[in-house]
């Protein structure tokens, strides 16, 4: 067993030929940090879940917060509505994320490109939430919850998370176009659907109001803007992982 003297060193206890002194500090953060690095990967994703779920049931109860325009809509269109705005994928994607992360499953490329793609896309949703998307002042209870909580909380969660806990170093440059999938996949669906169900989810998509030129040149900021905040990632993954190696060195 090891004791800890006032010196603030940790002896190792190997023996009293081996009195090897080891800072405490580096040695408790190498126990505890994997601990609490998990109880925050689980408290993210128990928040989306729970989020994702209060918003469906709001959602099925007739209880729409996402769509007012929906309230005379057939009950399985208003579910399709649901799972077609970019917050709730988001939100999916890193529920997907923490559950992988939980249970050790970091080593594919699947895991890479789910990680990048949903840090990206949880972190447009809250930042776009809080500089344009302030709360409806008619929301219920339950509704600003569940507003918040799926814009702000578990996008706040995720940054953080990443930011201090990681893992770091497991994305790399060749998850950056495979994780454009999902958005380029969630932006041809959207006008794919739009001109049959006569709905868009957001008004920069509404080929019927903008038109086709300013519906598209908005796709292609998207994919750009995701392209290129993918890659801050990544540059700040590879800075943080030197960073947090010279400390430890």
């Amino acid at each position: 067993m090891s004791c800890q003297g006032r010196s603030g060193y940790r002896h190792s206890g190997m023996g009293e030929g081996s009195d090897v002194r080891l800072p405490a500090g580096p040695r408790l953060r190498l126990v505890t940090q994997p601990r609490v690095a998990r109880s925050w990967h689980v408290a993210t994703f128990v928040v989306a879940v729970f989020a994702l779920v209060l918003q469906l049931y709001l959602v099925i109860s007739g209880e729409n917060i996402l769509d007012s325009s929906a309230v005379t809509t057939a009950r399985p269109e208003q579910v399709r509505r649901y799972f077609s705005y970019f917050t709730i994928q988001s939100n999916i994607l890193v529920a997907v994320s923490m559950f992988l992360i939980i249970r050790g499953r970091t080593h594919t490329q699947l895991f890479r490109v789910v990680r990048l793609a949903s840090l990206v896309g949880i972190t447009m949703t809250g930042v776009v939430a809080f500089v344009a998307l302030p709360p409806s002042p008619s929301y219920t209870t339950a509704n600003l919850v569940c507003d918040r909580l799926l814009h702000i909380v578990v996008p706040l969660l995720t940054f953080v998370g990443w930011i201090t806990f990681g893992p770091r170093a497991t994305v790399t440059r060749d998850d950056l176009l495979p994780s454009l999938v999902w958005p380029v996949a969630w932006l041809a669906a959207t006008l794919a659907l739009g001109p049959v169900t006569g709905w868009y989810p957001y008004p920069f998509l509404n080929v019927g109001e903008i038109g086709y030129g300013a519906t598209l040149l908005n796709c292609a900021g998207i994919a750009g803007l995701f392209l290129a905040l993918g890659a801050l990632a990544l540059w700040a993954d590879r800075r943080l992982t030197l960073e947090r190696a010279t400390m430890s060195a």
